[in-house]
């Protein structure tokens, strides 16, 4: 902890106390050469090793696209949207943060250029600028100080990491690197500047370049920011020529040019960071006293576990955009963590939900020992998930859908079992005669797209004899949603009678959560999204339950 600044307060009995105010340190980390080299992963994994010696740190992303939030973005632009527990819809690096550290973000973890934009507009339509010419700088560039510094000090951090989306030298983030410039000059010591950049392997001429990495920084340079640590991506080891030169030419010291080798899974890299020492540098760098300790035992075990599984199992993941390497990207990460609480490998088979039909489900699916059906929107390819689900429910193949696709198994239920042949959701089809899954009633006015589904945390309570009860091992639990349709209670009797248990349900509101196959070894559909609670320390209980259930269908004789 940093005790900088001291307080005297004067009490009636002429005592004084001392009262240590800490002061909270900001690391920037920034981007050169190219897109997509992990500043997210650098990022958490300085967090977990800041963590790992006693600080209390938070991770923010400052994205410099227009949008207000990615909620209306496409999975092609922007890969999956990740949902907080107070309903912000962010960037998917945000459950990186939190997979890797087990701390909440929230709305105030995400900024982009477009909530910059909104604010300081607001402000000036209510007279906040005395009629001043509103500019670039100071006034976009005080707001985003603003959204930095209000995490830190009503946060109680030592450390708060900012990450700032893109690249160096696009003009979009122009105003984010004269922010990091403004409080470099503001802060001195209190900040400190990771700048992440790819050293290339030239296979013609048999050795890495380091010239992309010097005009990276000379870009941030002639913007006003030197970095202090300069993190390289590599597929190579850096030799100390390499580093030398680096150091030499980019102004830092030998010490703060730090490897960030190609490994083996993401969750190698805060043990990589650690050999490289990049949180020494940052104590160095930000005149931090280092703490003796280091403790990273629990993640040591973790990984050591992913990487020597006693079992194998292959489960399916059926949705539209399993061609992309981000848009399913949690519940790829929470198959890793049910996984390793199980020691076993999941292997995700990607299906796309578009090629499955009714003559080819085996073909596909024989040889799985689990399915999962994945969220999305609209239409396009609902058949092949419905299709997957009556394959799994006819089959005894473990099943967990999550929001469209506990819907889908809602609406498969009512046309092969229930009897109900045109029964579907009011999304794809509003004349259905058997909407059994339907716009939610504080849905049915809303014009605007951004941030007006039913967003967040919401509690629900478990029925204790079900299967969802048996692995969370709680009857109240609070789970993050994203949806406007919901399961039609006026077929909740159609559905119990037949077999298909109302398995949790919203208190507040009397909404059907989970629905479970009675009957069936694993049949489990959820509204909401439990991909976004689970992390290294505590990973998802359906995600374990599921995995575990896979692994007894696979084990059967």
């Amino acid at each position: 902890m940093n005790t900088d600044l001291l307080l005297l307060i004067c009490i009636p009995d002429s005592s004084i106390i001392l009262f240590m105010e800490k002061k909270v340190k900001y690391i920037f980390v920034t981007g050169g050469v190219s897109s997509s080299l992990g500043k997210g992963i650098i990022s958490a994994s300085l967090a977990k090793l800041l963590q790992g010696r006693g600080f209390k740190v938070t991770i923010q992303k400052l994205d410099p696209y227009i949008n207000i939030d990615p909620g209306t973005l496409n999975p092609y632009e922007h890969g999956e949207c990740y949902v907080t527990d107070d309903g912000a819809e962010t960037d998917l690096d945000l459950g990186h943060y939190e997979r890797f550290s087990s701390t909440p973000t929230s709305q105030a973890n995400n900024i982009t250029t477009g909530r910059i934009y909104q604010n300081v507009i607001n402000k000036e339509r209510k007279g906040e600028y005395l009629g001043t010419t509103v500019q670039v700088i100071p006034h976009i560039t005080d707001e985003i100080k603003r959204s930095i510094k209000i995490l830190g000090e009503t946060g109680n951090y030592d450390f708060v990491i900012t990450e700032i989306g893109g690249t160096v030298g696009d003009i979009e983030s122009f105003p984010f690197v004269e922010t990091v410039r403004q409080m470099k000059w503001e802060h001195g010591d209190d900040c400190a500047v990771i700048h992440l950049t790819l050293v290339p392997f030239l296979k013609a001429a048999g050795e890495l370049k380091t010239k992309p990495t010097q005009h990276s920084v000379k870009t941030m340079l002639e913007q006003g920011v030197q970095p202090d640590i300069i993190v390289c991506r590599t597929e190579y080891p850096l030799n100390e020529g390499i580093r030398r030169k680096i150091a030499q030419f980019c102004n830092v010291s030998v010490n703060s040019v730090i490897e960030s080798i190609d490994a083996d899974t993401i969750y190698d890299v805060p043990l990589l960071m650690r050999e490289e020492k990049l949180d020494i540098e940052v104590y160095r760098n930000t005149r931090t006293k280092i703490p003796e300790l280091l403790d990273l035992s629990n993640w040591e075990r973790f990984v050591n576990r992913l990487k020597n599984p006693k079992s194998t199992v292959n489960i399916g993941l059926v949705g539209k955009y399993v061609e992309l390497q981000d848009a399913y990207k949690s519940i790829k990460e929470s198959f890793i963590h049910g996984g390793v609480e199980n020691e076993c490998k999941v292997n995700v088979i990607d299906i796309q939900s578009e090629k499955i039909k009714p003559g080819n489900a085996e073909e596909l699916f024989g040889d799985l020992d689990g399915i999962l059906v994945a969220p999305g929107f609209g239409g396009r390819g609902i058949d092949g998930k419905i299709e997957s689900i009556k394959y799994a429910r006819e089959n005894n193949i473990p099943f967990l859908g999550i929001c469209l696709g506990m819907q889908c198994a809602a609406i498969e239920f009512s046309r092969n079992v229930l009897g109900f042949e045109d029964a579907h959701t009011t999304e794809i089809d509003t004349n259905t005669s058997y909407p059994v899954i339907d716009l939610m009633e504080e849905q049915k006015n809303i014009k605007n797209m951004g941030g007006t589904m039913r967003l967040g945390a919401y509690d629900c309570k478990l029925d204790k004899d079900s299967k969802s009860y048996k692995v969370y091992q709680r009857e109240m639990i609070s789970e993050r949603h994203r949806h406007r349709f919901e399961f039609n209670n006026a077929y909740r009797k159609n559905f119990e009678e037949a077999g298909m248990k109302i398995a949790g349900v919203n208190p507040d509101k009397d909404l059907v959560e989970i629905i479970e196959l009675e009957g069936h070894p694993w049949f489990v559909g959820v509204q909401f999204h439990p991909e976004y609670k689970s992390n290294v320390k505590t990973p998802h209980p359906l995600f374990v339950g599921f995995v575990n259930a896979a692994i007894q269908n696979k084990n059967q004789p």
